[in-house]
């Protein structure tokens, strides 16, 4: 098929299948998003996760530069501390009013223990071990 001949069938099919951003189920059952991509049989490529991931942690980043202006501040390694619990979070984060205090003020060793005796270090189990040990660290 030429690009022109591809435009149109996306066209069509668009029109046909319908556009959905957020997941639904189809006529028989199927997990379905976008334009009738079936997840429940196909799922994504490893290629469509990384594009993903690309476009959700530019979204955290953003989210962190509107409402802590100070994070950037941080070092590398505390800023990827952050980034990561935003990805995990998301604007919960923001409700770590007492821990993301302790950041902004540079006192890293009571922003980790705040991040430590929280509700989502006991969800998140290994991973909060692994960001609180480099928030005290740096």
């Amino acid at each position: 098929m030429t690009s022109e001949e591809l435009s149109k069938l996306r066209v069509e099919l668009i029109r046909d299948e319908g556009l959905r951003l957020l997941p639904y189920t189809d006529t028989v059952g199927k997990l379905t998003i976008g334009v009738g991509r079936n997840l429940t049989d196909k799922g994504i490529s490893e290629e469509e996760a990384r594009l993903l991931l690309d476009s959700d942690i530019k979204d955290h980043l953003q989210l962190l530069d509107d409402n802590l202006e100070w994070w950037r501040t941080m070092s590398e390694n505390r800023q990827r501390v952050l980034a990561n619990m935003a990805f995990n979070l998301g604007s919960r984060l923001l409700g770590f009013t007492n821990t993301l205090a302790a950041m902004k003020r540079g006192d890293c060793e009571a922003a980790a223990d705040g991040m430590a005796a929280s509700k989502w270090a006991t969800q998140v189990g290994p991973r909060a071990d692994r960001l609180v040990k480099i928030m005290r660290e740096g």
